[in-house]
């Protein structure tokens, strides 16, 4: 096995650890709430435990199986959250021909280009030459009624669900001298530092939260999104040894991840307000769909790619 397979695996006995501690850690807070009552609380934290433990374990073995495995991975999670999306974005008959071409051309090559390592193509291919074939697909139907509404949330739906996801696994296709191998490792970094952050921005903002960052949409508040950024700063620095940066800048990294992160979580949240909806589907029982549990991944993935690149890749 090479190093960073054994660093992966390390990563997960690791990672299983830690959730152990914080399941039992769940239960205790369980175990102070009087007998028939819940705590809204607690509830939602144990929510995010039980679905890191799912994400955790095919997370694992898709890192285990290398490049293909991982694209494939996102690949089909890509396609999961595409479909929650276009459910309720508005749609007509003209639009079928732009959405079959959305769903298995645009989606499978865009993670073909990924899988090739062709950052020259995919970082442009959906905001470039999807983005402006699409509608030319659509007007062909002859259709003007809502055309814009109709082509604007088409190609949302592809920048979030597809283009950002996609930005996961190139992850492993970035050349950073001295760690040639190992970007399987900064996926998991990624991962980590902005779940972590998510989950102790929810645990404290809704504990000592007092004002909200957008009232009438969301409880997330700032003292939440500090306690979780700093948070995320303080474990990305724990764990430097799994990327190219020195600790300081991987305290500086994870937190850009968060921060990005969170107000990503706060535009879906708005988008699914404006549709009149409170979960994208119910994908995983009890916790909603891909697209509620992936938020803030699928933003800051490409704002990670994209400074990774720019700063310590050849």
């Amino acid at each position: 096995m090479t190093g960073a397979t054994n660093q992966i695996i390390l990563l997960t006995l690791a990672s299983f650890g830690l959730l152990v501690a914080l399941t039992l850690f769940g239960e205790y807070l369980r175990s102070r709430v009087p007998p028939g009552k819940s705590d809204p609380v607690v509830e939602t934290y144990m929510t995010r435990i039980y679905s890191w433990w799912t994400m955790v374990i095919f997370f694992a073995l898709a890192l285990l199986t290398g490049l293909f495995g991982v694209v494939l991975l996102f690949t089909f999670s890509a396609f999961a959250a595409l479909r929650e999306f276009y459910t309720f974005s508005y749609k007509s008959q003209a639009d079928h021909l732009a959405l079959a071409l959305a769903f298995f051309l645009i989606l499978p090559l865009q993670f073909a280009f990924v899988w090739s390592g062709w950052a020259e193509l995919f970082t442009v291919f959906i905001p470039v030459y999807a983005f402006l074939m699409l509608p030319m697909v659509s007007v062909l139907r002859g259709d003007p009624n809502r055309f814009l509404n109709r082509v604007s949330e088409t190609q949302w739906g592809l920048m979030i669900c597809v283009y950002c996801i996609s930005h996961v696994p190139a992850l492993m296709t970035l050349d950073l001298p001295g760690f040639e191998g190992r970007g399987v490792l900064l996926i998991a970094f990624l991962v980590m530092v902005v779940q972590i952050g998510d989950l102790l921005d929810i645990y404290f903002g809704r504990r000592i939260g007092r004002t909200r960052i957008a009232p009438g949409l969301s409880p997330k508040t700032w003292e939440g999104l500090v306690c979780g950024v700093v948070a995320a700063a303080v474990t990305g620095a724990m764990l430097y040894w799994m990327t190219p940066f020195s600790p300081l800048a991987a305290m500086a990294m994870a937190a850009v991840a968060s921060v990005t992160g969170m107000f990503g979580n706060l535009v879906l949240t708005a988008i699914k307000r404006d549709k009149g909806v409170r979960d994208w589907s119910h994908l995983i029982p009890g916790q909603g769909g891909l697209l509620d549990q992936l938020d803030s991944v699928i933003f800051a993935a490409p704002i990670f790619y994209h400074l990774t690149h720019l700063i310590w890749a050849k």
